[in-house]
């Protein structure tokens, strides 16, 4: 089994339960999509598109709907590019085990989007990488370069 990194530190005495998420590296005329995450109850994030994966749904399943619950682009995932662990110490403390997605951006649906506090923007790969907040986001990014 291959090793898979782990990011992030817990804090000591706090419990981290796990919490399945998927994430997708979706481009278009050479630009990534990202989103910028405005929290009620935290801090401002810049992330790749995606996030928790619902009982009874497959991690592609889950990718489509938070893709597009976020965007308001339909995607579809094609290459797995890595599973990864992150530990999140924000209000609330999980240990997100997730898998990161190659996607295909299928169409725009604007109307389905439903989280008011996401913003979707595209940057080029270089720049994105700097932008995005999370370790775990910029590591899979770095991977969706690799395979060029």
């Amino acid at each position: 089994m291959a090793t898979v990194p782990q990011f992030g530190a817990p804090e000591p005495g706090r419990a981290y339960p796990d919490r399945p998420v998927a994430f997708g590296v979706g481009v278009r005329e050479g630009l990534v999509a990202l989103v910028r995450v405005e929290p009620a109850d935290g801090p401002v994030r810049i992330d790749l598109p995606g996030g928790g994966i619902d009982p009874g749904e497959s991690a592609e399943q889950a990718l489509a709907r938070e893709f597009v619950e976020e965007t308001g682009l339909e995607v579809s995932a094609k290459a797995t590019l890595a599973d990864h662990y992150f530990v999140n110490g924000a209000s609330e403390a999980y240990n997100t085990r997730g898998v990161f997605f190659a996607v295909e951006i299928l169409d725009e649906r604007p109307d389905q989007k439903i989280e008011a506090d996401h913003t979707l923007f595209w940057r080029p790969p270089a720049e994105a990488l700097t932008l995005l907040s999370r370790d775990s986001h910029a590591w899979a990014l770095a991977c969706w370069l690799r395979r060029g």
